[in-house]
């Protein structure tokens, strides 16, 4: 499957975001998603994910309350809501996928950057 993101941008702290990611492919439902981030000279982390089964979800702790993941099989999309950004949420963040019951993400987006100003 190839994932497209995009919706980053820049925002001011306290604003929000909705990101997006488009899959190839029609058996979008069949695949567990993420949503994953990396900061400037940080390690990648992970944010979020959701189920193939749409009430499967989790957080981050540093993000919980604040972000919602959430998908629409029907358009092959996934999205990610983020109200409240803070400056620390600066990063590019990018979507996965595994497939199946798989928890390795084999397949990854470009990467969208959101920059939150303080």
């Amino acid at each position: 499957v190839q994932l497209q993101a995009f919706g980053g941008g820049l925002v001011q702290a306290g604003g929000s975001l909705r990101l997006s990611c488009a899959a190839s492919e029609r058996t979008f439902s069949e695949y567990r998603m993420a949503w994953f981030r990396q900061a400037p000279g940080k390690e990648r982390q992970f944010v979020a994910f959701i189920g193939r089964n749409i009430g499967i979800t989790a957080y981050a702790d540093s993000v919980k309350g604040r972000f919602t993941i959430s998908r629409d099989n029907a358009k092959n999309t996934m999205y990610l809501q983020m109200n409240l950004l803070k400056s620390e949420d600066t990063a590019i963040y990018y979507c996965a996928a595994a497939w199946g019951t798989s928890w390795k993400y084999d397949y990854w987006g470009q990467g969208t950057e959101v920059t939150v100003s303080s």
